[in-house]
């Protein structure tokens, strides 16, 4: 066992009837890191995430979770672990205070009052607690989650979605939180679809219909990826996207406001794609370096092409 990994388990899998859902996949997690979970919906992120954590069963993998036994000391695992769903689960019909005071009932914490304080400083409700959970806009109900999910201070935190549904700032903001939870030893697993919340995490684990195709840093996901890309404005860029999608040296075209990025797995063959419309004067090329989006997109496209949807 690694003392400086929260998770190290190896073979993960699941299956629900005939159906694959987790295909023998490793993670590895330092301690007080916050790593994101990528992929397309129904790609096996959730399932992956709460079979590290105790909270579900897999039917084949080992290792461990905060230095316990994934199979053997679920329990004491699940003790140590904060959940947030993405979906709101509070009581809307009690204040934010009343909420926390709850939770902390049900669980059956010692020093309730105390945490429950804490909790309203941290995360900055003090001025709400009166509140009804029902009344508050999307990025204070996910504070109040957030505040309950801590509540019994775990070592670990899991937030399936955290954001969906929430404004920018609103996001900014409960990102910045989650970096002050970290930055205390807490290690953080999120899944999310949003590209500059990706960009947010230590590192990345991207799964693909449950299987893991990279983890790592997000230039490591760039870079696993492979991809040459040349960046476009100008007039016609939807004539030139037609003209082009048919085109086998073309891995992703994606457009970005007035830009339009265009990908490549052989930048030889990309270049000779494009070079029929690179002196055309009413474009403007330049060579790119690929976005994180950029690798994510080609990621999900090769995967579809593979038949894994």
């Amino acid at each position: 066992m690694n003392d400086e990994l929260a998770i190290d388990v190896k073979g993960l899998t699941k299956r629900y009837g005939p159906k694959l859902v987790v295909d023998h996949v490793d993670v590895a997690v330092p301690k007080g890191k916050i790593y994101g979970f990528l992929g397309p919906n129904g790609s096996g992120k959730t399932t992956t995430i709460r079979m590290i954590c105790g909270l579900l069963t897999p039917d084949e993998g080992s290792g461990t979770c905060l230095g316990f036994d994934m199979r053997r000391d679920a329990a004491e695992i699940k003790k140590r672990v904060g959940y947030m769903t993405q979906k709101f689960s509070y009581w809307e019909d009690l204040s934010i205070e009343e909420n926390l005071l709850f939770t902390a009932d049900m669980f059956g914490l010692d020093r309730k009052k105390e945490r429950v304080e804490k909790a309203l400083e941290d995360l900055r409700l003090v001025s709400r607690r009166k509140q009804l959970a029902g009344r508050l806009s999307g990025g204070w109900k996910q504070r109040l989650a957030l505040a309950a999910s801590i509540l019994h201070e775990p070592l670990l935190l899991l937030l399936d979605e955290p954001t969906a549904g929430v404004d920018p700032k609103a996001r900014r903001e409960f990102w910045d939180e989650i970096h002050r939870l970290a930055g205390q030893g807490i290690t953080v697993l999120v899944s999310t679809h949003y590209m500059d919340e990706a960009e947010r995490c230590h590192a990345i684990i991207y799964i693909a219909y449950g299987r893991l195709l990279v983890q790592g840093t997000v230039r490591d996901v760039i870079d696993h990826a492979g991809l040459a890309t040349w960046s476009v404005k100008g007039s016609g860029l939807s004539d030139l996207m037609r003209n082009l999608e048919k085109n086998p040296a073309i891995a992703t075209m994606a457009p970005f406001g007035e830009i339009l990025h265009i990908s490549g797995t052989n930048e030889a063959a990309l270049y000779e794609a494009l070079a029929p419309y690179i002196d055309d004067p009413c474009l403007e090329w330049r060579k790119s370096a690929p976005t994180l989006e950029d690798a994510f997109i080609h990621y999900m496209d090769q995967n579809d092409e593979r038949g894994f949807s």
